[in-house]
């Protein structure tokens, strides 16, 4: 195994310079960086992390806590989240909640005792105290907490609106929105932004309320074209969500799109391998996680972060489950 000492030696350096080089702590000259950097890459050498982590006092560990890695969305966002979180040297602890605010607790208490660098959270069943007063650097992801959290979402409200507008324009005239559970402010948003449109367009409509899991879509969706057999378009507030819409289409004998149009929110592959291929709402499910880790890693390096709101465009992404 290669050491340090190796490393200077070979770089004309002292270990002392090497070890600034690899902790970004104290003055060195872009030329030496880079000379230290050349020798590290040609002698392979890699870093004792326990030496790093006692010298930093630090872990190299972040948790992420998720509602439901069994959504397809959620596992999207988590590789994101750990490819960047590798870029840095982080290992990511993986928390699944399944919606419970005494799990999130729990894991909460788990990580603290764990000694880790900081939190990434998806899930907000719990109130902010219980973040801010964690002492620790937390982002919220796809989720809002509170103001004092720097968070990362999209466009929620704005994709709404495109979605529902695209429903009108291809021919709906009676049309439900399908939304996710009550107090996500994500979910509220997307019903603002729907409730906005048909209103304004005086387009029949309906709101049902469901969780972001196909089972359950499926089951709603008999229940909403059973009372409502007028139904020609839904507004899926998840790709899932609409994926189960499809599955009870189906099964009643609908088509798609001449009988029912469906639109979805997330834009995870699953919607485009499905057939027929989903419409949806796409928000850059990479790009959010990879920022998620950026404003993490300048809270535990003790940076200012510019601004603590950070929300991403979406766009409507054609499939074959509305007209042309």
């Amino acid at each position: 195994m290669v050491t340090i000492r190796e490393v200077a030696k070979h770089a004309n350096v002292s270990v002392a310079t090497v070890s600034r080089v690899l902790n970004n702590k104290g003055q060195v000259s872009e030329e030496t960086k880079k000379r230290v950097n050349e020798s590290i890459e040609k002698l392979k050498y890699r870093p004792n992390l326990v030496a790093r982590t006692l010298y930093k006092k630090t872990s190299s560990i972040i948790g992420l806590i998720l509602p439901d890695i069994t959504n397809p969305y959620f596992p999207a966002l988590a590789r994101a989240v750990e490819d960047r979180a590798r870029f840095y040297g982080y290992t990511v602890i993986l928390c699944n909640t399944d919606g419970s605010s005494k799990t999130e607790s729990d894991y909460i208490s788990s990580l603290e005792q764990k000694g880790i660098d900081g939190i990434i959270v998806s899930t907000s069943q719990l109130e902010a105290e219980n973040y801010t007063e964690f002492h620790l650097p937390v982002v919220a992801l796809d989720r809002t907490i509170n103001s004092t959290i720097p968070t990362v979402i999209s466009e929620n409200r704005v994709g709404a609106i495109n979605a529902t507008k695209h429903l009108i324009e291809v021919g709906c005239q009676s049309i439900a929105h399908l939304r996710g559970p009550s107090g996500l402010i994500t979910t509220d948003d997307r019903e603002k932004g729907f409730l906005e449109v048909v209103q304004e367009a005086h387009v029949d409509y309906v709101v049902m309320e469901t969780i972001f899991d196909v089972r359950a879509a499926e089951e709603i969706t008999y229940k909403l074209l059973k009372d409502h057999p007028k139904i020609d378009g839904v507004f899926a507030s998840s790709d899932s969500v609409a994926i189960g819409v499809i599955r009870a289409a189906h099964n009643l004998g609908l088509a798609i799109p001449d009988d029912l149009q469906i639109v979805g929110f997330d834009g995870i592959e699953m919607g485009k391998m499905f057939i027929p291929s989903l419409t949806t709402i796409e928000q850059p499910i990479y790009d959010m996680g990879a920022l998620a880790v950026d404003l993490l890693n300048q809270q535990i390096e003790k940076q200012e972060l510019d601004k603590r709101f950070y929300e991403f465009p979406t766009k409507l992404v054609k499939g074959k489950t509305t007209k042309n």
